[in-house]
């Protein structure tokens, strides 16, 4: 006999046929991300899902599942994604850390920014997650419907640099994206200079 499917299983599974629907014609990877005992308690259910270069694009994408709470007001709640330029054990670790920074008590949402405590990768200047939306993707990849009749938000995790924060404490935002938008940054690109 099998066991029923709790909501966040659902929710996961959901997330993941969304990312894969999105991502048609590319390789994608479920990785079952265990954070140790302590930490599995806050996120049970976590999944990194590892997209391959296609169609869409010549990047990896890094999408978590069972990052959303099935306890989250109105049946929201958000997966982020981050893109890379190769496919790393450090990226997956690295989604890992951030969904569980934003379910561990921190709650991220768009303009919001996480440290990361060291390099995005070893020798770049970006040591902070920008949480932004997904334009690199679009809407389509952004807004997944859930069985439940929620929905979850899928934002995107830029890399970004200390002072880059730091400039967007004082300017906002938007300020910053006009930054990246006239300095036209390969966002996959962890060498690249900082916009301030």
């Amino acid at each position: 006999m099998s066991e029923r499917k709790q909501p966040a299983d659902r929710a996961a599974e959901a997330v993941e046929a969304h990312v894969r629907a999105f991502f048609a014609g590319h390789v994608v990877e479920t990785v079952a991300y265990d954070l140790g005992p302590e930490r599995s308690e806050v996120l049970p259910d976590l999944r990194v899902l590892v997209v391959g270069p296609g169609p869409r694009g010549d990047s990896w994408a890094y999408v978590t599942a069972g990052c959303r709470s099935p306890t989250e007001k109105d049946g929201r709640g958000l997966e982020f994604v981050m893109t890379a330029h190769v496919r790393d054990q450090r990226f997956l670790d690295l989604m890992a850390m951030l969904a569980h920074y934003h379910r561990g008590g921190h709650r991220l949402d768009v303009e919001h920014s996480m440290p990361i405590g060291e390099p995005w990768v070893p020798g770049s200047a970006c040591d902070h997650l920008l949480i932004s939306l997904p334009y690199l993707h679009g809407p389509d990849l952004e807004h997944c419907p859930l069985p439940d009749g929620g929905h979850a938000r899928i934002l995107w995790a830029l890399p970004v640099t200390r002072a880059e924060t730091e400039y967007r404490g004082r300017h906002g935002h938007e300020a910053l994206e006009r930054l990246f938008d006239a300095a036209e940054i390969l966002p996959t690109d962890p060498f690249r200079p900082s916009v301030v």
